[in-house]
């Protein structure tokens, strides 16, 4: 099975939302099945065969999630950072203020679903492969 701190180590890898799709296929060879993020404090659960999953620690401390999501706004700044002209951390502040709680990763189907508070899909798209 796979480590935080391999995931970490992929993870380090990635500047920006552009080099994404590296980081997925990467962690994917490792065994990840799927992933949540949330965004209050970027603690990630991650989830692999027969029932595994592990657990990161909290990245910052927490952000005010909007108690509700504004979703073209959420797209605009996601392209922005798909993009390659915001950091992770950048990322996450306009999740906040957008009202994402949290984002869900499959790696088999490669998608990632953005949830609001109210667990409401805000957002899903492909992951390119």
């Amino acid at each position: 099975m796979f480590t935080v701190n391999e995931i970490h180590e992929a993870h380090t890898k990635v500047k920006s939302g552009a080099d994404f799709p590296k980081y997925i296929q990467e962690i994917k060879k490792m065994g990840v099945k799927s992933f949540e993020t949330w965004v209050k404090d970027s603690h990630t659960n991650y989830f692999g065969s027969n029932n595994f999953s592990t657990q990161s620690e909290a990245q910052y401390p927490d952000l005010s999630i909007q108690e509700i999501s504004n979703k073209e706004e959420f797209a605009r700044l996601l392209k922005i950072h798909q993009q390659g002209e915001t950091d992770y951390f950048t990322f996450c502040h306009h999740c906040a203020e957008t009202g994402v709680e949290k984002w869900v990763v499959d790696l088999d189907a490669l998608t990632c679903t953005y949830y609001d508070k109210k667990g409401n899909e805000v957002l899903t798209e492909q992951i390119p492969g």
